[in-house]
């Protein structure tokens, strides 16, 4: 059978209640479907997406030859079965792939809102998502899955909408964004925000999806160090010097520094920087517990089953800290979830490219067989 990709876009007039107590109005969503929706909607499953993600999860787009960021994963047979399952990515608020974010127009000018945009959480995110799920007639979905700030959307629908996903497989991420993430996210802010060409946010975004922004550039290969690990990065370039480049010259290069620049320069024309920052606020400030008295106080509103997916050699969410969430479910008493350790030497990125360490498991868990 077939993908059946399809792309929309949902506007909402009604105003949209921030964490912050900011209000979004009016906004869009952006999202895609795969699969078919059976007659009593009982086969939905939810992908949220990471920090540079967008809605497009899976297939590829007419007269291009670029799939999906998670292509590998969903899928008629695959481990999220089309042939099964009606699945739904939408682009978050903020970002920049067609849902409303830093560089949309500010209703009613033709200006874009840039640093007028709110501050937007993961909490947030949820929310609009949820909303647009009662807009498409969906109260209640099969499972939610998602990794890094995927999987934070995803522990946030479990406690904000208890009753909303029957399982929740939350994979790479944590219970609140600890110092290492934000360390590596300031380096990146940084870097954007001391270009010159960034012009304090007033940039002309056709100029930096031409030539790129070289700030933001370095920005991303800071990121990308704490996407891979020491094993993968050794195992990938070793000491391997760049071909033609010599050893004893200033500016030779070995393997790794050629991969950081080429991702680096170019991540920076099909990713806005704004929205960049932007993303990366909801990422640092994201806390489970906020809210609420303590973690404990939060999970308890849980209901759903619930999967724990962490990565062994993960850097910049380790895998004891979601570990941390499954021991605090147990101290708690609930029983209905699992921990699951992927042993991969990969870093936080496995979760992206190491598919078959962990896809028969969350195809065990949508089957009911874990």
């Amino acid at each position: 059978m077939s993908l059946n990709l399809q792309t929309h876009t949902e506007h909402f007039t009604n105003p949209l209640y921030l964490e912050s107590g900011r209000i979004l109005e009016p906004y869009d969503i952006t999202y895609e479907t795969y699969g078919t929706l059976n007659e009593d909607k009982s086969n939905v499953v939810v992908i949220c997406h990471a920090l540079t993600g967008s809605h497009h999860a899976a297939g590829i787009y007419e007269g291009e030859n670029k799939a999906g960021w998670w292509d590998g994963f969903i899928g008629p047979g695959k481990a999220v079965d089309t042939n099964k399952y009606f699945v739904i990515c939408t682009n978050v608020i903020g970002s920049c792939f067609g849902s409303t974010g830093p560089m949309s127009n500010m209703y009613p000018h033709q200006e874009p809102y840039r640093y007028k945009f709110p501050v937007v959480s993961i909490k947030d995110m949820i929310k609009a998502q949820r909303i647009l799920f009662d807009r498409l007639d969906i109260h209640s979905v099969e499972a939610i899955i998602g990794g890094s700030m995927g999987g934070m959307q995803a522990l946030q629908f479990a406690i904000n909408f208890p009753n909303f996903a029957k399982k929740v497989i939350s994979m790479a991420a944590t219970y609140a964004t600890q110092p290492w993430a934000i360390a590596f996210n300031k380096v990146a802010g940084e870097a954007i925000l001391k270009d010159p060409n960034f012009k304090n946010g007033y940039y002309d975004p056709q100029e930096i999806k031409e030539n790129g922004l070289s700030g933001m550039a370095i920005g991303r290969m800071a990121g990308h160090i704490s996407f891979l690990s020491h094993h993968s990065m050794a195992e990938k370039f070793g000491r391997e010097y760049k071909r033609n480049d010599g050893l004893f010259e200033l500016f030779g290069k070995f393997q790794v520094e050629s991969y950081l620049e080429y991702n680096g320069n170019n991540f920076t024309k099909w990713f806005d920087p704004l929205a960049y920052l932007y993303i990366t606020k909801a990422i640092n400030i994201y806390d489970l517990a906020r809210g609420y008295d303590s973690l404990e106080d939060a999970l308890k509103n849980i209901c759903s089953e619930l999967h724990l997916i962490g990565f062994k050699s993960d850097m910049l969410f380790l895998s004891d800290e979601m570990k941390h969430i499954g021991d605090t479910l147990k101290s708690i008493g609930n029983s209905n979830h699992r921990y699951f350790e992927v042993d991969s030497d990969y870093g936080h990125d496995a979760f992206l490219v190491e598919l078959n360490r962990f896809d028969y498991y969350v195809k065990e868990v949508l089957d009911g067989k874990e």
